[in-house]
């Protein structure tokens, strides 16, 4: 009797039909007869439905859908070098163009491919985890936060300071804003894919899911919200500074662009910033926002004035 056989015999399971063997594959139960602490919580497992289907080839059913035919790893009694597809010793490209060949539905293959963490070398089993998953959503390795963490720790120290976006408790999520699958070209900044910043079906900024009273249109837009996006003024993840703005007060970043330098504004002069109405040097001028509230853009008045 073979390993295979004799190993079902003990857990009194029959062999597998002949069917499933033909082209090296020897079915799934054969694989729980040595790996029965995957096989414990596998039914809970997305995967398992093509099991549990029953009308799918041995190719695309249970662990030979992933791994490849069996035949030869069980003619050899284990190791790691004779399963046909070891996601451990694969490239990352193989490991994604084993992946993509069921999940082109569920992820833009092209995108995916021009993705910063593809380039990186970050693909699906750097971020997933078939057999152990912590989180039994999308099957992460981690907890989403933890597991973005664990590369971007620069990202974990905005999220801790005083004004941020509570990515920490809960209430937000990284995918909220990004798809780390890759995303598509959008509206601002010229049309490229900024940190894979999930952009809106018309491209607009993820920022407009939530912050919808800024989505406008506007009849008088304010160029650097158009161009440039939210982040010409907000950090987007936490900042020192309330409304997460990059300077500390409002006047600096405003004065960033409309500082009288020749050709800006609407003239051509640019905003005079020692005139008798916008004297920066008298406090009372300080505060652009005070006057200028439809900052984000108005359908009112040009310069953004109540």
């Amino acid at each position: 009797m073979s390993l295979a056989g004799f190993s079902l015999a003990l857990l009194g399971l029959s062999s597998p039909p002949a069917s499933a063997a033909d082209g090296g594959y020897v079915g799934s139960n054969v694989c729980r007869a040595c790996h029965p602490d995957v096989w414990q919580n596998f039914y809970k497992n997305p995967h398992y439905k093509s099991i549990a289907s029953g009308v799918e080839v041995p190719a695309k059913t249970g662990c030979e859908g992933c791994h490849g035919p069996g035949k030869g790893h069980v003619d050899a009694r284990g190791g790691k070098t004779t399963i046909p597809r070891a996601f451990s010793l694969m490239t990352p490209r193989r490991a994604l163009d084993t992946c993509l060949e069921c999940h082109t539905k569920d992820v833009s293959r092209g995108e995916i491919r021009r993705s910063v963490h593809t380039t990186a070398d970050v693909v699906c089993s750097n971020c997933h985890s078939i057999h152990k998953s912590q989180t039994p959503k999308f099957l992460l390795a981690k907890t989403q936060t933890n597991l973005c963490y664990s590369c971007h720790n620069q990202v974990r120290a905005q999220f801790n300071m005083p004004f941020k976006h509570r990515v920490n408790e809960g209430s937000v999520n990284c995918t909220d804003c990004h798809n780390p699958h890759g995303t598509q070209s959008n509206s601002w900044r010229m049309g490229t894919h900024p940190r894979m910043v999930s952009a809106g079906a018309d491209g607009e900024q993820a920022c407009i899911r939530c912050h919808t009273d800024k989505r406008g249109p506007f009849a008088f837009e304010h160029a650097a919200v158009r161009v440039d996006g939210c982040e010409s003024c907000h950090s987007p993840h936490g900042s020192t500074n309330p409304r997460l703005l990059r300077r500390p007060t409002v006047m600096t970043l405003c004065l960033e662009c409309h500082n009288g330098a020749p050709g800006f504004g609407r003239q051509g002069d640019g905003v005079p910033t020692q005139s008798g109405t916008h004297n920066v040097a008298d406090p009372r001028y300080q505060n652009c926002t005070a006057c200028h509230v439809r900052i984000h853009g108005s359908n009112a008045d040009q310069r953004f004035l109540r």
